[in-house]
């Protein structure tokens, strides 16, 4: 018997068919949802702060002014003239002290002190705000299924974060060493972005109920959403090279633009030995390719950007908008950064900035998977 033709304008789903069901995150109490984003845009927001309060720790030399990790006793800063001149006493014992700031006095310590100690602060609030919020929607009963297992993971990526802070302080603290680390700081950087990544994807997720965000997945725009992946790993690996290039300062290196000391490429690139220490500890080398992969960010934005015109979904082509205007504010201010020998203001911006563009690119991406469809009035 032959099927008959459909009209174009004919609703897909028969009248017979049951609705879709609500998701998981939709049963029990109805409020659930709203408070577990809630508690994840809390958390988004202080990870955010410790982006920025790390990238001005680094900035400011201060990252190394604390020589000691204690989890519960840290949590006070000290209180009276003698706990200060304890922990000066420390830091003077250390290799940055003897190397570049010998004859710095407790005042000038203070102030390096106070940005590791916000920084490490903020970072025990994101663990006891996880576990506070966790706890009790656990105890209420309103994690639903598949939720806890994501939420501990989550969980487990914090905790991480702080033992690899310690991992990185702590090769600061060898003889020698002025400073952190170059790799592990790109390590530390890297899981913090990766951390405000997932949180959020799940703000995303309960933003629409999730019977919406299943039927629009039906309408998604595979192509664009692979296209928006791509460039959110690429986007990743410039945000990892960024911080290779502010561990070891080369974004103060060659201060020139377009070209690096001259030439496009810059002097003695491959001078160290053996040859992938370039990669990591080669000033003019690490620059390099935190600019070539920069110019790579920019022409697949594009190419993604002339994709999502094409998108029939207002919203999705908006946020693929918004996507380019920030690798065009991001690239003017990377170069603002070269010319200005990366000035405090001009380079705690940029970094800033990149945090905001690796949201908007996550959002884009959540779009073309799951796209706001736009209804027609009338």
């Amino acid at each position: 018997m032959a099927t008959k033709p459909r009209s174009i304008f004919e609703e897909v789903q028969s009248s017979d068919r049951p609705a879709t069901q609500a998701g998981v995150i939709d049963r029990g109490r109805p409020d659930s949802r709203r408070q577990i984003r809630m508690w994840l845009t809390a958390l988004f927001a202080l990870v955010v702060a410790m982006i920025v309060v790390g990238g001005l720790t680094r900035l400011t030399d201060s990252g190394l002014s604390i020589t000691e990790w204690n989890l519960v006793t840290g949590t006070l800063p000290p209180l009276s003239e003698a706990q200060w001149q304890r922990e000066f006493d420390l830091y003077r014992a250390s290799p940055q002290y003897e190397l570049m700031n010998r004859g710095m006095t407790i005042e000038e310590f203070r102030f390096i002190y106070w940005w590791e100690w916000g920084h490490r602060f903020l970072g025990r609030v994101i663990g006891l705000v996880w576990a506070a919020g966790f706890l009790a929607f656990w105890a209420l009963g309103r994690l639903p299924p598949g939720w806890p297992l994501r939420l501990l993971g989550l969980g487990a990526l914090i905790g991480l974060q702080g033992a690899i802070g310690w991992w990185m302080v702590h090769s600061g603290l060898q003889p020698g060493m002025t400073s952190v680390a170059s790799y592990r700081l790109a390590v530390h950087l890297g899981l913090a972005f990766v951390i405000l990544g997932l949180i959020a994807w799940d703000v995303l997720r309960l933003s629409r109920p999730q019977a919406e965000i299943l039927a629009a997945r039906r309408q998604g725009e595979r192509r664009l959403f692979s296209g928006a992946t791509g460039l959110m790993h690429l986007l990743f690996l410039q945000i990892v090279l960024g911080a290779l290039v502010a561990g070891i300062d080369a974004g103060r290196a060659f201060p020139t633009w377009p070209d690096m000391g001259g030439g496009f490429l810059p002097p003695d690139m491959w001078g160290l030995t053996p040859l992938w220490r370039n990669l990591f500890e080669n000033a003019g080398t690490v620059q390099f390719i935190h600019r070539m992969t920069g110019y790579a960010v920019a022409i697949l934005a594009v190419l993604v950007w002339l994709r999502a015109r094409g998108s029939p979904h207002a919203t999705t082509r908006r946020a693929f908008d918004a996507v380019l205007g920030a690798v065009a504010v991001q690239i003017a201010l990377g170069i603002w950064a070269v010319l200005s020998q990366a000035q405090l203001h001009v380079a705690i911006t940029h970094q800033a900035v990149a945090v905001l563009l690796w949201v908007l690119v996550i959002r884009a991406r959540f779009l073309a998977r799951a796209p706001i469809v736009s209804r027609i009035a009338g």
